[in-house]
């Protein structure tokens, strides 16, 4: 029984490692988990350094409007509102940098 037992542990722990090699043969020719998941980053990191330009500069154009409304009250609410519309903007890429970053660091394809 116990020599039963050693043969099917030692198929199971052959077939493993050969399964294993075979994955690892692939994943090196092709390379796919790493160059997915580093393309991937690289392609957010990018998207999010745009749009969080974008938010700064109309936190920055919101200002810039506010400063320059002279009392008017219409345009002290659209200089406002633009800053707040910017700071959540930049609120919310910030999250989304956070969040994608945390998966794809846990996840690892």
């Amino acid at each position: 029984m116990i020599n039963l037992l050693n043969t099917a542990t030692g198929l199971m722990i052959g077939a493993t490692s050969r399964a294993q090699s075979g994955f690892n043969k692939v994943q090196s020719k092709t390379g796919a988990t790493k160059d997915l998941e580093g393309a991937v980053g690289n392609i957010l990191n990018i998207v999010y350094l745009v749009i969080g330009i974008v938010a700064v500069v109309m936190i920055i154009l919101g200002g810039i409007s506010y400063a320059t409304s002279q009392g008017d009250p219409g345009k002290v609410k659209k200089g406002k509102d633009t800053i707040m519309y910017g700071i959540i903007g930049l609120v919310i890429v910030l999250l989304a940098f956070a969040i994608t970053n945390f998966v794809l660091s846990n996840v690892g394809f």
